[in-house]
This record gives C-alpha cells, structure tokens and sequence, in this order.
C-alpha cells in the first residue's frame, strides 16, 4: 500500500506582496487537503512603495482568475506600456524600452539593421518611432492589443502600476476567501531538527506554535528562517550594482498621465516615477558613497510632480542573492531571496517566478533533494541573467560628471554580459541565452538608446537588396495613425476601470 506524502501543512513567514501572492497561488493550485498559515505583523512594515510591472503579471493574475478590470479599480492602478529613460547614456540621452518588438517581422535579418543602414544613409527618425509601444506612451494613449496580425496594433504588449499595499489586500481576500489564515504576530523563535536541520515549528512572541511540513520564508531583507535560521548566505553584487539605499515618496497627481514608467539618472544614482490614479510614487535608488541621505532626499523632493503625501520612506539593501534560494524545507521568496534594485521592474516578478517554480517543482514530505537542486539552478540562473540587464544600463554610459557614472563606465562586470556587448557592438546581434526574462527587442532598446551603436550590420543584409527606408517610413506613419484614434489613458481608464466607480 502506498504511503500518502503528500504535504499536509504550509506556513508563509511574513505578508506583503511575496506572502500574499505565495498564499493566493497555493491556495488556488493546493485546493484541498493542505493546511496554509501566513503569519505577519502590523508592526512590521512592508516595502510596498507602489509598484511597476513587466507584462508577466497578467498571466499570474489570469491564473488566479482575477478580473482585470476589478484588480486595477480595487488598486488604483494604471497601465503601463515599457519605461522611458532619462540621461542614462549621457546627459540629454532619452529612449524608450518598450513591451513588444520595434516594427513587425517581415524578413530574417531584423528591423534594427534596416534602420541602421537608413541612419547610415541620412534618416534621422530615432529607432522609438518604429515601436507601437512607444506611439502609443508618447501621445499618452491606451489601449489593448489588437488580435489581427496585420495590424501595427497586435505589435505590443503591456503591464501596470498599481498601489502594492492594495495589491496585497487584494490577494488577502482572495486568499482567506480560499481557506489561508492569517495569524497576527512576530516569531520569537524557530525550532529545527536536531539531525535533518529541517524547519519543524515557529513560536510567535505569545507563545503560539505553528507546525508546518513546507515553510516560506517572506520575510523580507531579514531572511528569518532562511537566513535567521539556517545561515544559507550571500552573494554580493554591489561592485557591479552599486546602488545601496533608497528613499520614497508618493506625491499629489501633476504633470502627464504618462501610461508608462520614467526611470530618470541623477548625480549619484536614478529615479523612478510611477503614475497612479489617485497619486504618484516616486524614490530616488542611489549610492551611499555618493550622497548623502539628506542630500538624496532633497534631491527627490526637489524633482515631484506635486506636493509630497507622505515622509520619506528610507530602504537600505545590498544587491545580490541568496546562494540557496530553496534550503531544507524553507523556499525563500521575494525580497528574502535576494534584491535586484527595481530599475526595470522586476521585483514582483521574481515573487512571480519563485512561486512558478514552486508549483512546477512541488515537494511530497520526502523532500527529495533533486527538485531543490533544479529550483535553485533555475532561481541562480534567473538571477544572473536580470543581473547583467541592468548593469547593461550603468556600463553604457559615457556620463563623467559625477562619481558614479565615472565609476559604473569603467568598471569590471560579469563576462556573460561583456561577451554579448561584444557581440552586439560586432555585428548588430543579440546572443540570446537560456532562461533570459529580456528579450531582443528589450536589449536592443538599451543598447541603441545609450549608444552602443554596431560597427557593422548582419552580413545577410548585403545579399536581401532591400531598400528598407521607404518601407520604414510606411510604419512609422501607421503606428503615428493607429495612435492617434486611440482613447488617452486617462479616458481609457475613466471609461473601464476607474477607482470607486
């Protein structure tokens, strides 16, 4: 007779977007005969400081079952269609890093070596103006996607910004809905196997005990269990992402609508705007070294749409990962897993990815030693690859009026980035590896946008005898049409998912 190992009992450490997240998911996907406990304090803070997305997230809450309509009303959200960015490659630099391709495929060698032979030719409409992406964000209009391929509309994608403490008090309906409990307190102590080191039971400072078979640590920085406890450690990339601190805060609505992020480089460091309905978040993410804490809060205040809601809200954080992202029976998730600094929106994705694989990866009591192996190769190797996409945006800089931007030109970075570098500045062509979350299309935006121009086009291009400019003028034009009939954001949102309607 087969033994039932199934696992009867989860505990998630800690709230926020990682802790709620992790229980809506399990208790969408564990519908019965598993036990899920989340355990939070109100007086621990979280890190929510309003929050930008890349496109995966729809597929998260799709799986979930959550309206789109209902989840951007209940969270004062609005849409995003990539990130502009501001003095990254040079002072005066702006480009566009869009969701969904430049152009539309028609032939092998790609859109970008036809505009790089029109350039080379006279043209001088910027590589942006051939992205459905940007036609739309640059006119401050919204729409979904169009379904027919023919059209420049089916051309690109889209995400959102959202109120992440909302986002989470969403999915604590969504989950208690489906069985979690949620437990108010603070652990005092963790208990572990005295042989396996295994994780058996927390004690909270009332001297509740919870048992559990699978813990998730969404503790946040501290890492309790997977860092308290088990001393899994870390990795540092601060010598190649040398931002250490933050500071947010969420100001009165003013200036565009923008349907877009706005990532803008400062002296020491960058910062983020991101346009709610009700209010705008801001942070200025920069490098102790470089700046003082009062200084960096100046600056930020010094660069608000309107008047500050809020005081600062101060983040310190050391860039990296954990080495085991899944040690024992404690699978870290969110910021407990590590810290990619949110320059191009990953933070809730990587929740995202972690509970992916969970899911795809998911243990019986046995805990067999494999599924960790694999999910911690995965998790490393989804890391370092996100890794080299934004220190791509601090070594394409020719900035030397400050510090920073002198120290991130020269620096050393990882040989899996210098070697696509290469190869892009070679020819023209992005190395694609496994496991890459950026596609072409986002490499070749930061890429072109900041200057790192090919020395030369794919060698196919000599044989196609192709005249691309007219062609790409046609594009140009119907991606400027199609834009223009569209509703603005504003109005898109008025007539579809506007907060208290």
């Amino acid at each position: 007779m087969m033994t039932d190992k199934r696992i009867e009992s989860i505990v998630i450490v800690g709230g926020g977007s990682a802790g709620w997240m992790t229980a809506a998911a399990l208790s969408n996907s564990l519908r019965q005969g598993c036990k899920i406990t989340l355990i939070e304090s109100d007086d621990i803070g979280t890190v929510g400081v309003g929050e930008a997305t890349i496109p995966p997230i729809r597929t998260f809450n799709e799986m979930l079952g959550i309206d789109e309509r209902e989840f951007v009303k209940s969270t004062q959200g609005s849409f995003k269609l990539g990130i502009e960015f501001v003095d990254w490659g040079h002072l005066g630099n702006r480009y566009f890093h869009p969701f969904g391709p430049h152009g539309r495929a028609f032939d092998i060698v790609g859109l970008h070596h036809y505009w790089l032979k029109a350039r080379e030719a006279g043209e001088t409409a910027a590589f942006d103006e051939h992205c459905m992406a940007w036609a739309l964000a640059r006119a401050g209009r919204f729409t979904r996607p169009g379904q027919d391929p023919r059209n420049v509309l089916s051309t690109f994608d889209y995400a959102y910004h959202f109120d992440a403490g909302l986002y989470a008090r969403h999915l604590r309906r969504y989950s208690e809905e489906r069985g979690v409990l949620r437990v108010e307190g603070k652990i005092a102590s963790v208990a572990q196997n005295g042989e396996s080191g295994f994780v058996e039971t927390v004690q909270l400072e009332d001297g509740q005990v919870f048992a559990a078979d699978l813990f998730i640590d969404c503790s946040g920085f501290r890492g309790l269990l997977i860092e308290g406890s088990l001393q899994t450690g870390y990795e540092d990339w601060s010598h190649w992402l040398p931002c250490d601190r933050a500071v947010a805060m969420p100001c009165a609505k003013g200036g565009a609508f923008t349907p877009y992020t706005r990532s803008t480089a400062r002296a020491a460091g960058w910062q983020w705007r991101i346009p709610l309905q009700h209010r705008t978040g801001n942070g200025y993410v920069y490098c102790s070294q470089f700046i003082s804490d009062e200084e960096a809060e100046a600056t930020l205040r010094g660069n608000l749409d309107g008047e500050a809601l809020a005081g600062p809200n101060r983040l310190r954080f050391t860039t990296g990962r954990r080495k085991k992202f899944w040690n024992k029976n404690v699978i870290a998730i969110g910021l407990s897993s590590g810290f990619m600094e949110p320059l191009e929106s990953t933070s809730l994705h990587l929740i995202q990815a972690g509970i992916s694989k969970l899911l795809a990866l998911f243990p019986d009591k046995g805990f067999n030693p494999l599924l960790a192996d694999e999910y911690n190769h995965i998790a490393v190797t989804e890391f370092e690859r996100i890794r080299d996409f934004l220190v791509l945006h601090y070594k394409l800089t020719t900035r030397d009026d400050s510090e920073l931007w002198r120290y991130c030109a020269h620096m050393e970075i990882p040989d899996t980035l210098q070697f696509k570098i290469d190869h892009f500045k070679s020819y023209g062509r992005h190395i694609a590896r496994d496991m890459d979350l950026f596609g072409p299309p986002s490499w070749l935006a930061v890429h072109i946008g900041q200057g790192n121009i090919p020395d030369a086009v794919d060698p196919l291009f000599d044989y196609r005898g192709i005249d691309g400019r007219e062609w790409l003028g046609k594009l140009r034009g119907a991606m400027q049409f199609e834009a223009e009939r569209q509703p603005s954001h504003q109005q898109f949102i008025d007539q579809h998912c506007k907060a208290g309607s």
